[in-house]
């Protein structure tokens, strides 16, 4: 990992923001923030979060503590100051008060402190990146990092690549529990640290200025680039111009259309984007490809974008073999609704039951939408997994969230939110 700091382009943007050290501090959070979300191997399609801790002043001229928080809906590679709301943060420390709060209440809670009340919901994560004492705080879902975190070890390898540098958090709904339970981690661990490894989740870092925070996240994730490669299952090279430009010139992607239109939900609308590359080819051609992807995830949020598993095909499919693939991933996924939803605290309705990722070994990677821009999406999210895969195999066994934990992930209202257009 590189730093694309640049201290002349930095000052050019805190001389833009005027005197007012607020307006600083947030031209430095935005900034750092689209430098993490130019970097697919840090974050990708909504992921991830960042904030800044700073002062600003009430309506009656009073100065307080705030925190900018990186809203629900917006991208941290485009991000601006509008998408970074602001919350009074002494009422969100009074939380560490609080046993629980439904996500409900903590949504209403984090929406009653904001500044602008215009400004969209603060992450889910917001209370968390409160709890954390230090100015600037980022957290990323990177490849490397992943790869690690999906281990059924993970917590040990953490501690042998970080030592005492990052505490270790074991898995726990992001929300209102994890920001407790990380923040208690925190508390009695979080001397002289200056992140957190999050099982099955991603990294925190922290620091007093932007620039620190945003260089330590990329030193973990150097860190467990260098850890992958001393084992001989370096992450591979995001490679470039992977997509086909014509993905229905192979006869099984048209077959895949054809059979995929068949059913309501993709009758009138249906994108198909097929991604071609030598990573793809070789996670395709992994021994026991349908039990691996079958898994789930490599970090909770895609869920809620490509479904728990892919619909796995070969090159040579036709309309009837992709048909009753597609049926036999549909029987599943009510299956998978069935046996997990008696579990939910509330009752849920079923989404659509078909995939969003299509595998066709012996040519390359599906991403399935209702637009371009969806199917683009997924087969980004696929095309990372893939890789983040081969990483985890090479060193150990590909890991993630167990299927509980996914389907309280895919059916979460503050998951499925992350899907609404920003306003």
């Amino acid at each position: 990992m590189k730093s694309l700091w640049d201290e002349a382009e930095a000052e050019r943007l805190r001389r833009a923001a005027g005197d007012d050290p607020a307006e600083q501090d947030l031209a430095m959070r935005v900034y750092t923030s689209q430098l993490i979300g130019q970097e697919p191997d840090l974050v990708l399609h909504g992921g991830g979060n960042t904030s800044v801790k700073t002062r600003r002043r009430d309506e009656n001229g009073a100065e307080h503590d705030v925190i900018h928080v990186k809203g629900s809906g917006w991208d941290l590679a485009t991000i601006e100051g509008p998408g970074l709301p602001a919350m009074w943060l002494d009422p969100l420390l009074e939380a560490r008060k609080t046993a629980t709060m439904s996500d409900e209440e903590m949504v209403a809670f984090l929406r009653r402190e904001m500044l602008d009340q215009s400004g969209p919901n603060p992450s889910v994560e917001a209370l968390l990146h409160a709890f954390l004492p230090a100015k600037f705080v980022d957290h990323t879902h990177s490849c490397a990092a992943l790869a690690i975190a999906n281990q059924p070890d993970a917590a040990e390898r953490a501690r042998e690549i970080f030592g005492d540098e990052l505490s270790i958090v074991p898995y726990v709904m992001p929300g209102f529990k994890l920001s407790h339970a990380a923040d208690q981690i925190h508390v009695q661990e979080g001397a002289g640290t200056s992140g957190q490894f999050l099982v099955n989740h991603g990294l925190f870092s922290f620091g007093d200025d932007a620039r620190t925070s945003y260089e330590r996240i990329l030193r973990y994730t150097t860190m467990c680039e260098e850890y992958l490669a001393a084992k001989g299952a370096a992450l591979l090279p995001e490679e470039v111009g992977t997509k086909a430009q014509d993905p229905e010139a192979h006869t099984s992607v048209a077959a895949l259309r054809d059979a995929l239109k068949e059913w309501g939900f993709f009758a009138d609308s249906l994108a198909l984007d097929l991604r071609l590359s030598d990573a793809n080819d070789r996670f395709l051609a992994l021994e026991g490809l349908a039990e691996i992807t079958g898994r789930g995830t490599a970090t909770p949020d895609h869920v809620i974008r490509i479904k728990p598993r892919p619909v796995i095909g070969e090159a040579t499919f036709g309309v009837e073999d992709w048909r009753a693939a597609i049926k036999d991933f549909a029987a599943w996924y009510e299956a998978y609704f069935n046996r997990n939803a008696p579990h939910a605290d509330e009752p849920k309705t079923m989404l659509d039951p078909l995939p969003r990722v299509a595998l066709i070994r012996g040519l390359g990677i599906v991403g399935i939408g209702r637009t371009p821009k969806e199917a683009g999406v997924a087969a980004d999210l696929a095309e990372q997994t893939a890789r983040i895969v081969l990483a985890a195999e090479g060193i150990g066994r590909f890991t993630p969230l167990n299927e509980r934990d996914l389907f309280d992930m895919e059916y979460w209202s503050l998951e499925q939110a992350k899907l609404k257009p920003k306003a």
